[in-house]
């Protein structure tokens, strides 16, 4: 995706919006903050986000998350899916299709594998992307010199190579406005049996709802798995196209997140507003 000329200035005030949400930061504090006058600043933070600083202000907070889960057609992961399937936002389950590795693969740790990455932009700041040749392996928030030690951990006997191939932008193409593909973008996952059904749960939640890891156990048929759930939402090896920052503690609470609550906060304040935008 092309980097926006003021990338690095949104990020920074979206960070701050993050950290300080509970101040409600006004438009000129925001705008001295990044170098930039309140004018210019509104019309660049509402091109990226599609709503003003203020708006996205109010979705950061944790009474969105509470409302949200508590209106009643979000609170239960059956309920997302009959949603999902009539939504208009982009959905997970439309165009991701998911297959685990080979139990060899799994056992021998990647060994036989070329698993190609690349460096890519989202909203969120740097990612990296990496594919094998059945598809995505890996997503996760990382800059470059992380890159190779994150993937030399999950994939510790593979042949791990820096090249982009056209997987890789098609995978963050997620982020577009105006995003649409008539092919299924293949996931290629290392877990276990359990580990694969959970996130394929995670799958089909659509933008914009929550559940908790006690919806996803009675949907796997145990109630009482919640902590197990948990433990592999936790290992979820590809950041946001598997959407586990879209399950959130019971109580209406934001949860844990392998990159920081701060960046769960921020990813949630922007789907909320891209679904604004589309309704």
């Amino acid at each position: 995706m092309e980097k926006h000329p003021h990338y690095e200035k949104i990020e920074k005030a979206i960070r701050y919006i993050c950290e300080n949400y509970q101040e409600q930061p006004s438009l000129s504090f925001l705008a001295h903050l990044v170098d930039m006058t309140p004018h210019h600043f509104q019309k660049t933070f509402s091109m990226w986000s599609g709503v003003s600083p203020k708006k996205f202000c109010q979705y950061i907070t944790l009474n969105q998350a509470k409302e949200k889960l508590e209106s009643g057609r979000k609170s239960l992961l059956q309920t997302t899916y009959d949603i999902g399937l009539s939504s208009p936002s982009r959905l997970h389950d439309l165009f991701l299709s998911a297959e685990g590795m080979t139990p060899g693969q799994f056992k021998d740790k990647g060994e036989g594998l070329l698993i190609n990455y690349s460096l890519q932009e989202s909203p969120f700041g740097k990612i990296v992307v990496a594919s094998t040749d059945i598809g995505i392996c890996s997503l996760f928030f990382a800059s470059e010199s992380e890159a190779l030690p994150y993937l030399r951990k999950q994939f510790p006997k593979a042949l791990l190579k820096k090249r982009e191939v056209d997987l890789h932008g098609e995978a963050v193409q997620i982020f577009d406005k105006d995003w649409i593909k008539e092919e299924k973008l293949k996931l290629h996952l290392q877990g276990t049996p359990f580990q694969l059904k959970v996130w394929e749960c995670l799958l089909k939640i659509p933008m914009g709802a929550f559940v908790s890891y006690g919806d996803i156990a009675e949907k796997l048929g145990n109630k009482n798995a919640s902590r197990a759930v948990g433990s592999a939402v936790g290992k979820n090896p590809i950041g946001y196209l598997i959407p586990c920052h879209r399950v959130i503690q019971k109580n209406g609470n934001i949860g844990g997140f392998l990159w920081g609550v701060e960046k769960k906060r921020e990813i949630l304040a922007w789907e909320f507003s891209k679904l604004d935008e589309e309704q």
